[in-house]
């Protein structure tokens, strides 16, 4: 790398989801941390969450009026064409205006017409791969980019294999070491420090079907003797609470949003979760045992192909969405009647962890720029 060029501007778009957005931004923390007087701006689309989500996180955002294209014939499509066209034209300006030395790209709606307009003018482009199962606009992209980062193995079926750099995802630095936060963590959230503690995550919205199979066991699991910390989402935080005060459950913790999640996961036994990539990444630096419930509500059915790529290392327990409610009371209670099965799954998850991915990829970041 130049050693006399020192500002860098550097353009980041992408999101749509939170499991795109955090690893943006965790990416360009370490950026900042190493190339502090650097110019960084975000990208996203109008209306997501990203437009929310990058400010508070402190960094700059401009919005492209892109949209996806809805898999049934519907008249938002007709428009589909035309945002693309608009969205372009407004990347290609943003590129004069900014004037960057880099474009990377994290997947979502914005980043196909933003790393498409910087590679036509000739800007380095990265692509930051979360999932096992490659998106469309990933695949599209990468014949021009001139890296693609990726955090599974075996991902030249979708990209050039001479591009592919195997790294992790970039995950929140706070929760890559939990040691010596257990105790405070349950005292934090008013838990039983005798009781075994299952964490439950359906994502920042919720996810049905996780709700309803706690709905369904909490009775059984408080009188198993355990507890539960349980991330209800938004949308269903009230109908769980008031199920919950209903049946006079001592044990039972229904919370909207877990915003201490290192905390939720250091006071954590068991964690049932969706198969996001943000949730697989976090988990295996957590090495805790988990088991997931992929949503089958996703493009490509993804989190499946997430999940399998753990549950095939003996790393993780996998339950379909669709027998979830029937089947969680029973894995959760073989997994506790087998304690080596947890350490193993533990251990086993915890080799799949890539710390570091944040700061590997600002290595290659800066490698494209000499």
């Amino acid at each position: 790398m130049s050693q006399t060029k020192r500002t860098y501007r550097i353009i980041i778009s992408g999101g749509g989801t939170g499991g795109h957005i955090y690893p943006a931004v965790a990416i360009a923390k370490a950026w900042e941390k190493r190339h502090p007087d650097s110019a960084i701006l975000f990208v996203g689309a109008e209306g997501k969450m990203e437009m929310e989500k990058v400010p508070e996180a402190g960094f700059d955002i401009k919005g492209l009026p892109i949209a996806g294209l809805q898999r049934k014939l519907t008249l938002a499509n007709l428009s589909f064409p035309y945002k693309v066209w608009k969205s372009l034209r407004k990347a290609k300006q943003i590129l004069n205006e900014f004037a960057p030395d880099l474009a990377l790209g994290v997947g979502g709606y914005a980043s196909g017409p933003m790393l498409r307009a910087a590679q036509q003018k000739g800007i380095p482009t990265l692509i930051q791969e979360q999932n096992s199962y490659a998106g469309l606009t990933n695949k599209l992209l990468a014949k021009k980019a001139n890296a693609i980062c990726v955090a599974y193995p075996d991902m030249e079926r979708y990209f050039p294999k001479d591009k592919v750099q195997y790294l992790g995802n970039p995950v929140r630095s706070d929760i890559i070491d939990l040691s010596g936060k257990s105790q405070n963590a349950k005292e934090h959230f008013g838990l039983d420090l005798s009781r075994p503690m299952i964490l439950v995550l359906g994502g920042s919205l919720g996810a049905r079907t996780i709700n309803q199979a706690i709905l369904q066991h909490m009775v059984f699991f408080e009188s198993k003797g355990y507890q539960v910390l349980w991330q209800t989402g938004k949308y269903y935080a009230d109908e769980m609470r008031q199920a919950v005060t209903t049946s006079q459950l001592k044990h039972i913790h229904p919370k909207e949003f877990i915003k201490e999640m290192d905390l939720a996961y250091a006071s954590a036994d068991l964690i049932l979760s969706r198969a996001g990539a943000l949730s697989v990444s976090e988990l295996s630096l957590v090495g805790k045992p988990a088991i997931f419930i992929p949503s089958p509500n996703v493009a490509e059915d993804h989190q499946t192909k997430n999940a399998l790529a753990f549950v095939d290392k003996g790393a993780a327990k996998m339950i379909k969405d669709n027998e979830a409610i029937e089947k969680v009371g029973q894995e959760v209670e073989e997994l506790f009647s087998n304690p080596q099965t947890m350490r193993v799954l533990g251990q086993n998850i915890r080799k799949l962890a890539k710390p570091g991915a944040a700061e590997d990829i600002v290595n290659v970041m800066e490698k494209l720029m000499t």
